[in-house]
């Protein structure tokens, strides 16, 4: 299998395999029998000067982009798990009530014919998270054209996954509903697929991945490893979730430092200041990063593990397309759930003795990060 030297290419070709392996799954009546005409989704979208979206003509953009610098080697260990998240139709296949049922959950349905997207809409999401995975999607069928089959799916834009095993399990069980979201469960069902933000995220002024990638970058070479600020650091909402509520208290205080140099974002003021004070590629600051999940799995993670910091990792519940093929001590350093100010405080200790040993970390991760892994 081809690997692209672009990490965006690279990673539009894992939606390919995506939807074409779902696309196996499905029961062609699931298109066919389609008989409400949704909306065609026909603009893409630009940004305008006061940060807002608004709609351009399609003939301004690339139809068809030819990636090029190709090398052959093997796909990243996280492709293997499309088919683990699709085991549950193997013998089955996906049939039209499998999908019709998915749409009590999902805040969109989108149908790929020939060539163009159609959306039926069914709730309004979060932000414009919907906008984005669309978007996302018409980017797929640009750089791909006439590769990406028909297919139908559901899609769900909360941050925790909505259809849970215990509910299809049992002899009258009926067949579980698909449907695609951001992250999975150990106790959920779905299919992952990657969150809006690798598209953009407009109401945080969060550029799309294939520009933010480079901004990091370019970040990190500003200040190398060893003359970074010698703690850990995080920066968010500590307020959607205990476990964050929890890390709170290992921040420095007048009784005990945990090594930890931890803020609370204020969302409200960044916002009214156009986030001049949120660039998360000038957060690459300190030796160490902590990432911790919020209400769901977090959109945090990709940002986190992009400063070529030794990313302290606390054990999630969640995960996206990525984190299950990650390695402790080789991609992270794990941190207890239970215990993380002790754990923090520990790797924090253990990396500034061990330098030459956490840059090589750091170095050996920022390159599978940017190339796959």
């Amino acid at each position: 299998m081809k690997r692209w030297g672009s990490p965006t290419v690279f990673f539009f070709f894992f939606l390919v395999l995506l939807l074409g392996a779902f696309f196996h799954w499905v029961d062609h009546t699931s298109i066919k029998g389609h008989k409400k005409s949704p909306s065609i989704i026909e603009l893409p979208l630009k940004r305008s000067l006061d940060g807002s979206m608004e709609q351009s003509r399609v003939s301004t953009y690339p139809v068809i982009f030819r990636p090029n610098n190709l090398s052959s080697t093997a796909c990243p260990e996280y492709f293997r798990w499309i088919h683990e998240d699709l085991r549950i139709w193997e013998s089955t296949g996906i049939s039209r009530a499998m999908v019709e049922r998915a749409k009590d959950y999902a805040h969109f349905r989108l149908v790929i014919l020939k060539g163009k997207i159609y959306v039926e809409k069914y709730k309004k999401s979060f932000h414009t998270r919907d906008v984005f995975t669309i978007w996302g999607i018409l980017q797929l069928l640009r750089l791909y054209p006439g590769k990406v089959p028909d297919l139908e799916l559901m899609f769900w834009c909360e941050d925790r996954p909505v259809i849970l095993k215990k509910d299809y399990q049992g002899t009258n069980a009926t067949s579980s509903p698909s449907i695609f979201q951001y992250c999975g469960h150990e106790d959920a069902l779905g299919i992952v697929f990657p969150d809006w933000t690798f598209w953009g995220w407009a109401e945080t002024n969060v550029s799309p991945w294939k520009t933010l990638s480079k901004d990091f970058k370019e970040a990190n070479k500003r200040t190398k490893w060893k003359d970074r600020v010698p703690y850990a650091y995080w920066r968010g909402n500590p307020n959607v979730a205990a476990s964050r509520t929890q890390l709170m208290w290992c921040n420095v205080s007048d009784k005990y430092d945990w090594n930890a140099r931890l803020y609370k974002q204020d969302w409200r003021t960044e916002s009214e200041q156009g986030y001049e004070h949120s660039r998360l590629e000038d957060q690459c600051t300190h030796r160490y990063k902590i990432y911790i999940e919020g209400r769901g799995w977090s959109v945090s993670d990709k940002y986190i593990l992009a400063c070529d910091s030794m990313t302290l990792f606390v054990k999630p519940e969640y995960y996206d397309f990525f984190i299950r093929s990650m390695v402790p001590l080789q991609h992270y350093w794990p941190v207890s759930a239970r215990n993380k100010c002790r754990d923090i405080k520990f790797a924090v200790e253990w990396g500034n003795n061990h330098t030459d040993k956490v840059v090589k970390m750091c170095l050996m991760f920022i390159l599978s990060l940017f190339t796959g892994f």
